[in-house]
């Protein structure tokens, strides 16, 4: 999934989440930082929001249900890995990927995951704690690969 990918995702259902949290055109463009003029342009399909503005929705809906069904249960992992592509880090603790994530590898205390609904990869420890996130399968299965043999030392 790409930038542009989530932008068009969200633009095509800014509509439906405003809906979804019952909030009028007025208090979603509000709420969003957004004219008004501007959020109906969206909804009409006319222009898409830009980055930030989907940003700001994944992040205050990331509970409604239609960003749950683009992303996952973790929209804003999704968010971070396309804005920070290779963070590797230890994250806040996961739920170790039980309904969103399909296990790759395991091996040495490290699992590679890739999400079901945006395909990007992760790679967590034996804790359920996210260390890396990428959208490149190649440069996921190398860290993958470096970690592992990093703990097995």
């Amino acid at each position: 999934m790409t930038r542009d990918e989530i932008i068009s995702l969200v633009s095509e259902k800014l509509r439906l989440i405003r809906t979804e949290v019952g909030y009028t055109q007025d208090k979603m463009a509000e709420i969003v930082g957004l004219s008004k003029k501007t959020l109906v342009q969206i909804e009409k399909g006319r222009v898409l929001a830009n980055w930030s503005v989907v940003v700001s929705i994944c992040a205050l809906f990331r509970e409604t249900e239609t960003v749950q069904f683009l992303f996952g249960s973790e929209p804003l992992e999704v968010i971070e890995t396309v804005a920070r592509e290779g963070i590797d880090v230890r994250k806040r603790k996961t739920f170790g990927g039980r309904i969103w994530w399909r296990p790759l590898s395991k091996k040495n205390g490290y699992i590679l995951q890739q999400n079901i609904l945006s395909k990007h990869y992760r790679i967590v420890d034996e804790e359920n704690y996210r260390i890396f996130s990428s959208l490149d399968e190649k440069y996921s299965r190398l860290r993958f690969k470096e970690l592992s043999k990093l703990n097995n030392q």
